[in-house]
């Protein structure tokens, strides 16, 4: 198998910056394909918190100047080492400088058009790294490609490089107008067309990349072919169809040892498969003393960690939140979103005080302790590309109750009375009596059959939802793409 020189561009990389799941992505998976032989390196746009934070580990390599449209703005390149990861990023006060990593839509289109300009000028002799193949991630960096294919190719320049481009999550494109692109990209009329860059007439910055990468990926099997429908398409499923011979779904991780109820410090009592019904026991009360919940062990706890938006079926939840809670059920929600969401969960706590906990903040401690605390583990997602919650949440013996969609079909296998078999909970549709008679039914088995529950948490807990699986897939891939 011949060794790889990769660079994952990113507008995010857990611990440095990150706002949702493609932070997590680029976080874990450069380490996992080091360790299997592949020399990959990250790079990603120096933001006022990174350098705040990490100052005194970043080396300096040198200063260049982009023509961006009508302006000429100053590109520094920076490096440091991020657990045995080697990290560059590009350095522009005017476009990073601020205190959120997105600012404002059509200011984020200015940022990374200058972002990906960058990167592909500090390629090579400025950063001493020439890879093989650039994975891209998102619409930040759908651009890559064309201008690969418009500004260095013809000239003699990178032209071994593959691209790959991962879709985290299809919704969110990139969209601006043409002569705005044009202008920041310089992009010739022949790359402003339907068939290029041109998505009904504007520029889209992730068609763009669907389009002139050699290979595309989703963070799942199943969301690879339902963005391939109409109605998981986001308008860009006939493209996608015209380009599944270099579609791949390959499933996210998690972090194994950050996400372990063993040996978890924030966790009021740790616990494996063998001694997993008093260490859960233990942390489901603490839980229920830490939320102002009544410390009862004899109903069902479920919980819910999410952004409270409406992709993560928020609505569903809501609509028969009372019937559930009424059933003899307590529930918990942990996360922040929009304001209407957080309005109507506290009027229903009010309303139930002792069945209902809501904590509407972002706290990843406690998130540790609502894992390891709870019976069941509420995603009825609209859609969910992949979803990392939930394999979390198995980790810690913790019964997934989820929609059918993207992610969540992959990784949860409905119990089946007659088989036996599974390790949570699912329904098909987007209704809420669905969710609930779902959660009811989950809720009876945890009272009724208490030696078939521990056998389903058994099955959860056994999974392997490590980095390294996917890894495996990603190397195979590259390897493909190189030969």
């Amino acid at each position: 198998m011949t060794k790889k020189k990769i660079l994952f561009v990113s507008a995010e990389m857990a611990p440095l910056a990150q706002s949702g799941g493609l932070g997590d992505v680029v976080g874990a998976l450069p380490a996992q394909l080091r360790a299997l032989g592949d020399d990959v390196r990250v790079i990603l746009p120096l933001y006022k918190k990174i350098k705040t934070i990490w100052s005194d580990r970043l080396t300096f390599h040198r200063w260049s100047m982009i023509k961006l449209g009508w302006r000429t703005m100053y590109s520094g390149l920076l490096s440091m080492e991020l657990d045995g990861v080697p990290v560059y990023f590009i350095d522009n006060e005017f476009y990073f400088g601020h205190d959120q990593l997105y600012v404002d839509y059509s200011f984020d289109i200015e940022r990374f058009s200058f972002f990906q300009r960058a990167v592909l000028e500090a390629l090579g002799d400025p950063m001493d790294f020439e890879p093989d193949i650039l994975h891209l991630h998102d619409w930040q960096t759908g651009m890559i490609p064309c201008l690969l294919d418009a500004h260095y190719r013809p000239y003699g320049y990178h032209q071994q490089i593959k691209t790959i481009l991962t879709i985290h999550n299809l919704k969110y494109q990139g969209i601006h107008g043409r002569e705005h692109i044009a202008d920041l990209m310089d992009l010739p009329d022949r790359y402003m067309t339907e068939l290029g860059v041109l998505k009904d007439g504007v520029p889209n910055f992730l068609k763009s990349g669907i389009v002139y990468a050699d290979r595309v990926t989703t963070v799942s099997p199943n969301y690879a072919a339902e963005i391939m429908t109409d109605y998981y398409g986001e308008g860009l499923d006939h493209l996608l169809i015209s380009q599944a011979h270099k579609l791949t779904g390959i499933l996210n991780g998690i972090d194994v040892e950050a996400y372990d109820p063993a040996t978890d410090s924030q966790i009021a009592r740790t616990y494996d498969r063998v001694t997993r019904q008093a260490g859960k026991l233990a942390c489901k009360q603490a839980l229920q003393e830490e939320i102002g919940l009544p410390q009862r062990d004899d109903i069902p706890l479920a919980v819910m960690i999410s952004r409270l938006v409406d992709q993560k079926g928020i609505d569903l939840l809501l609509r028969v939140l009372d019937e559930m809670l009424h059933a003899d059920i307590q529930v918990a929600v942990l996360g922040t979103g929009e304001a209407h969401y957080e309005q109507a969960l506290r009027e229903i706590a009010g309303r139930n005080p002792t069945r209902l906990a809501i904590c509407l903040t972002y706290d990843t401690a406690l998130s540790h302790r609502f894992y390891a605390g709870a019976d069941l583990f509420l995603m009825p997602s609209l859609f969910e590309p992949c979803g990392l919650s939930q394999m979390i949440a198995m980790r810690y013996g913790t019964l997934p109750v989820v929609r059918e969609t993207g992610g969540l079909k992959d990784t949860v296998i409905p119990y089946n009375e007659y088989t036996g078999e599974g390790n949570g909970f699912s329904f098909l549709n987007i209704n809420a009596h669905e969710l609930l008679y779902t959660v009811q039914r989950a809720a009876a088995l945890w009272r009724s059959e208490p030696v078939t529950w521990q056998t389903i948490v058994d099955q959860a807990m056994s999974g392997d939802y490590s980095w390294q699986r996917s890894a495996l897939e990603y190397q195979s891939l590259y390897q493909l793409l190189g030969s």
